[in-house]
């Protein structure tokens, strides 16, 4: 049972990852390609054998479908990790053991649906779906008295926004790491990386079905109005919040959606109180592992200061 801690503390890409990761994978390498995040590695590159997630799995069964958590015990809080679109719960095997060591607090990693040893889930990708299996798996898992800190990569950023707005009792703090921000989703912006994309999209539905392929295609279903939606939600005022913006960005280098994207999450931070911003100089749009370091650094502070 998830117990409440009271806060009282005020790479190059193609035209295709543009979408793709506001869709919250990484770019493929041609049109026909299923999008990917690689997760760090954790195995040679002889081996065929996945890599596993850190911790021990929870199967958590919400609305007909399976959800595996992943829980490093710890004592005077969580940390909840939440990886972007095409990845699972291993995308932050590198972080983990230094999380856990620097803070002793519980971290909780998961595979969202249709990712790692998650059921698939048929039709559009929904936000507050997801939100809902978030928060189904965190009032779930038997985590320890303390503040619980969410820290959300790419597409985690609606997630997280759907779990703010509808269970403010479980989240204390949060950590949004290049993430999907209300302000950066105008109706110009949308309808300029929807067509710029349809191309490319219809070319990933007709080539050979993947896993990863369905699970982007189902994010890329519905995608406008869902991040019209998303573009008129707010985050609560009392919930401390960093927000850490790629130097990089997942757009092209130079372009208009590059400079909306660095613009949108400094307008999201001067739209509440207790909001700090910083830069990680020199990543791209993957920051737990090109600088993990400063990941760390902002999560831990977030802890600390709950």
């Amino acid at each position: 049972m998830l117990h409440k801690y009271t806060s009282f503390v005020p790479h190059p890409t193609t035209a295709i990852a543009a979408l793709v990761v506001v869709l919250g994978a990484a770019g493929c390498s041609s049109a026909t390609e299923a999008p990917s995040d690689a997760p760090p590695p954790t195995t040679s590159a002889a081996s065929s054998t996945p890599p596993q997630a850190l911790g021990r799995q929870e199967i958590v069964r919400r609305d007909g479908h399976d959800l595996a958590f992943y829980l490093t015990p710890g004592d005077g809080g969580t940390i909840v990790l939440d990886a972007g679109g095409g990845n699972d719960a291993t995308y932050w095997n590198g972080i983990v053991p230094d999380l856990a060591a620097a803070t002793g607090a519980a971290i909780v990693t998961y595979d969202r649906t249709g990712a790692g040893q998650s059921d698939d889930v048929p039709g559009a990708f929904d936000p507050s779906a997801a939100g809902e299996d978030l928060a189904a798996g965190l009032e779930s898992l038997d985590l320890p008295d303390g503040p619980v800190v969410l820290a959300g990569h790419s597409i985690a950023g609606e997630v997280a926004h759907a779990l703010v707005n509808t269970h403010r009792d479980i989240v204390d703090g949060a950590v949004l790491i290049d993430a999907n921000l209300p302000p950066f989703f105008t109706p110009d912006q949308i309808t300029r990386l929807v067509a710029a994309n349809e191309e490319k999209v219809t070319a990933i539905k007709s080539a050979p079905s993947t896993r990863q392929s369905r699970q982007f295609l189902a994010v890329a279903e519905n995608w406008g109005p869902v991040h019209t939606a998303f573009h008129a939600m707010t985050w609560p005022q009392d919930i401390p919040v960093s927000v850490i913006v790629s130097e990089e960005t997942p757009m092209p280098a130079g372009s208009a959606d590059a400079r909306n994207w660095t613009a949108a999450a400094a307008l999201f931070v001067g739209q509440g109180l207790n909001r700090h911003l910083v830069t990680a100089v020199g990543s791209s749009h993957d920051v737990p592992l090109d600088d993990p370091a400063l990941v760390q650094t902002e999560i831990t502070s977030m802890f600390d200061a709950l």
